[in-house]
């Protein structure tokens, strides 16, 4: 066993584990779109950030892919992580705003408007289809193509594979092929149709205050302001 504080309590997780598993087993969720619990961890959509160390020299890292060591400091729920959480949401919005997983997220953290230009892409490169074709599936019929904003998920030399058995897990994994509520001629970014509440602890301690879900507190808040 190794022993962490984690938010401030010290715990005592599984050799081997990763800061994700770690959190989870403790009853403290951490938002994540490219990670299954079937599948090797990704890194790639970078929403489950933590900080870890000490509070003046605390780095973040991905949750998914970083393992625990002996005496590390994490906080999951701190103002820092929380800001670069909801940042990632937009460009997720931005990117695919029609993805109702996406469209939760956003509700879920506050995400009330988008400043980056609408692309309404089918795609957030999260590879959980890549990983589940290739791990689960044994198939390999799509993999990552090209670099950089040209990179895209496709079938090698974009012809049809004679490998794909057309099991539809590359659907059914997929967090952007759940279209919202409204259909396909949604008129906002943001559609923010269910409950949306922002902690009020982050305004006056660095960190939230309990991982209830939703937050009691939160909710009592979001009443007193509807009702002033």
């Amino acid at each position: 066993m190794v022993n962490i504080t984690l938010n401030g309590v010290d715990v005592s997780v599984e050799k081997g584990s990763t800061l994700l598993e770690a959190a989870k087993f403790y009853g403290i969720e951490i938002p994540t779109l490219c990670h299954d619990d079937g599948l090797t961890p990704g890194g790639n959509c970078r929403l489950c950030l933590v900080e870890i160390g000490q509070p003046d020299k605390a780095q973040l890292v991905s949750s998914c892919t970083y393992r625990v060591k002996e005496g590390l400091i994490v906080r999951t729920n701190t103002k820092r992580v929380i800001k670069s959480l909801r940042l990632l949401i937009e460009l997720y919005l931005a990117t695919c705003p029609s993805s109702k997983v996406i469209q939760d997220l956003a509700s879920k953290y506050h995400v009330t408007s988008v400043r980056f230009k609408q692309r309404h892409d089918d795609c957030i490169l999260c590879g959980l289809c890549v990983r589940i074709c290739d791990e689960q599936m044994q198939a390999k019929a799509i993999n990552f193509m090209h670099r950089g904003a040209k990179r895209v998920v496709s079938t090698p030399f974009d012809k049809k594979s004679e490998d794909c058995r057309y099991c539809g897990a590359c659907m059914y994994i997929c967090p952007a092929c759940q279209a919202r509520c409204q259909g396909p001629q949604e008129e906002n970014a943001v559609c923010n149709a269910c409950l949306n509440l922002s902690p009020p602890c982050l305004e006056d301690f660095d960190t939230m205050m309990c991982y209830m879900d939703p937050c009691v507190a939160c909710e009592l808040n979001a009443v007193r302001d509807k009702k002033k």
